[in-house]
């Protein structure tokens, strides 16, 4: 679930329900809408359930643990809620399932080109869980005008070896304030550094 404080801690309610693991959290600099990145559950095989990156609306379920994506019942859940499968929200940007989605920022620096202001940047720490590896890589999520498009393209890769080894695995976001984007990477206890310096 999402939580909502005051800024000195007190009035502590509940923003959102049924999100697993809102591992990163960020506010649209232009929208003030809330995004989460979701690492999502397992044991549903190669390519179940998908990892999500979504805006988060105020009074909003989400589906965890009895349902995913929309009507689609946890099968180790089965019959449990019947009343919540037409409550369920359906994220809105999918990522291969196993991903292992963590930290997420949305971009509001000035160093990159103007087509990526705005748009999401996401961490996939990748699999443990899954026959071919996935994720080991940063995601960008694009945007229209703070509205997702529902689609993400690979922004940093090159991080796995072969199919038993990986050399680094990306966990937080951040802007620097001279726009640079960071990435910590907890394989190697590195932080990277990504800055624009034209074509």
């Amino acid at each position: 679930m999402v939580l909502v404080f005051d800024p000195d801690g007190r009035n502590r309610r509940v923003f959102a329900t049924g999100i697993r693991n809102c591992v990163g959290l960020d506010v649209h600099q232009a929208t003030g809408d809330v995004w989460c990145s979701t690492n999502e559950r397992d044991e549903l095989g190669d390519d179940l359930v998908p990892d999500f990156i979504t805006r988060v609306r105020e009074g909003a379920f989400y589906g965890w643990p009895w349902y995913y994506l929309g009507s689609n019942e946890d099968p180790l859940h089965r019959g449990e809620r019947p009343h919540l499968k037409s409550k369920v929200t359906v994220p809105d940007v999918l990522i291969q399932a196993h991903s292992a989605s963590m930290g997420m920022v949305l971009y509001n620096g000035e160093q990159f080109p103007p087509e990526y202001r705005g748009d999401a940047f996401a961490a996939q720490h990748g699999s443990w869980n899954r026959s071919r590896r996935t994720g080991y890589k940063v995601i960008r999520v694009l945007l229209e005008n703070g509205v997702p498009t529902g689609t993400y393209e690979d922004f940093m890769t090159g991080f796995v070896v072969n199919s038993t080894s990986v050399w680094a695995r990306p966990v937080g976001m951040a802007v620097a304030h001279d726009g640079a984007l960071l990435v910590s990477d907890d394989a190697n206890g590195a932080i990277w550094r990504v800055s624009y310096v034209g074509r």
